[in-house]
């Protein structure tokens, strides 16, 4: 296998649902209102990933690192700098509004905040029902009534909940009916954007499980963005770690976890709670903040917080390499070599 054009990621594979190739977005800036030269701040720059049919491909990264705009970019809800996005095969990079309308009912979004994404004003039934609503996809009312309570029922909801209104459901609640109003137009794609950060941690575990097991029963395929290692790894298939709006790392969740091979990925990792306080495990901290995107340093983006930086770090940006089968990394240090060195 070989790593694909740009940032690199596996082949092309058939069974390939989302696809997304050289993906940049910058946010052209000014640097004062007297001065005419511009600058831009590169949330996304050069990256490359699939996502195959019934997986779950989880996206991390500090906040500031580009995952967000990652999936608002795959859905087409804000317009890429350069790059290309398939879905289902086909290249929807520039397609229209209207020509886009069919394609959004087959991928849908479950947002970060359960409390901002639904209108306070319209009861639950409005809201699940929404997507019906917009692609024409209820023959009757009776059909609509009936679809809404089905899809209640999915996130373990009661259909007598559809007369409710948001402020009567706690956040875990509030985010189940987020999941619901995704659901109910039947998507082939979810893309979860941090779908349990502002949930307690006690309600986290629960929606995760959910997902996996609406992921089980519906085949659906998930791109889930999150900050969380410890969240992902229950549900991923593989995950891609990004840093500063580029991929440094992309794998098999057991291969990441028990061998990282980017020095973030391993700082990240160590970060991670473990349940039994016996084992010993050595905490890496970074040193600095992460860098601003407008000014982000040359080569490895991440060589002045790395423990392992060396001077050609500096030199060349690392194009993500295979090094085993299904594992990339974007780091041109010799692992065995220099984790004896240290």
């Amino acid at each position: 296998m070989t790593p694909d054009a740009g940032q690199g990621a596996p082949d092309r594979d058939a069974d390939t649902l989302l696809e997304v190739r050289d993906l940049r977005k910058w946010y052209p800036i000014k640097r004062s209102w007297l001065s005419r030269e511009r600058e831009s701040v590169k949330a996304v720059d050069g990256v490359s990933f699939g996502v195959r049919r019934g997986e779950v491909l989880s996206i991390v990264g500090e906040s500031g690192s580009g995952k967000t705009t990652i999936g608002r970019l795959a859905m087409r809800l804000i317009e890429p700098t350069d790059g290309t996005i398939r879905f289902d095969g086909h290249d929807i990079t520039h397609l229209s509004r209207r020509q886009m309308r069919p394609i959004r009912r087959r991928m849908q979004l479950v947002f970060q905040d359960p409390y901002a994404s639904l209108n306070p004003r319209k009861p639950v039934s409005s809201i699940v029902a929404a997507p019906l609503d917009i692609h024409g996809l209820a023959s009757s009312a009776q059909d609509r009534r009936e679809k809404v309570a089905e899809a209640l029922g999915l996130v373990g909801l009661s259909p007598d909940h559809a007369g409710r209104y948001p402020h009567e459901f706690s956040g875990g609640q509030r985010q189940r009916i987020g999941i619901a109003r995704a659901l109910i137009s039947r998507p082939d794609l979810l893309v979860a954007d941090e779908p349990v950060s502002a949930l307690d941690v006690s309600v986290q575990a629960q929606v995760v499980n959910l997902m996996l097991e609406l992921k089980e029963r519906l085949g659906l395929t998930i791109l889930l963005i999150a900050h969380d290692l410890a969240v992902v790894g229950h549900i991923s298939d593989r995950i891609a770690v990004m840093y500063l709006g580029r991929l440094v790392e992309i794998a098999p969740v057991r291969a990441l976890f028990e061998s990282p091979r980017h020095p973030y990925t391993e700082a990240l990792l160590s970060a991670v709670p473990i349940p039994d306080p016996t084992l010993d495990r050595r905490r890496i901290l970074l040193k600095g903040d992460i860098p601003s995107p407008l000014n982000p340093p040359s080569g490895c983006s991440f060589r002045t917080r790395c423990p392992y930086a060396v001077t050609a770090c500096g030199e060349t940006a690392p194009p993500l390499a295979e090094v085993s089968p299904g594992h990339f990394k974007a780091c041109i240090r010799d692992d065995l070599a220099l984790r004896a060195a240290f």
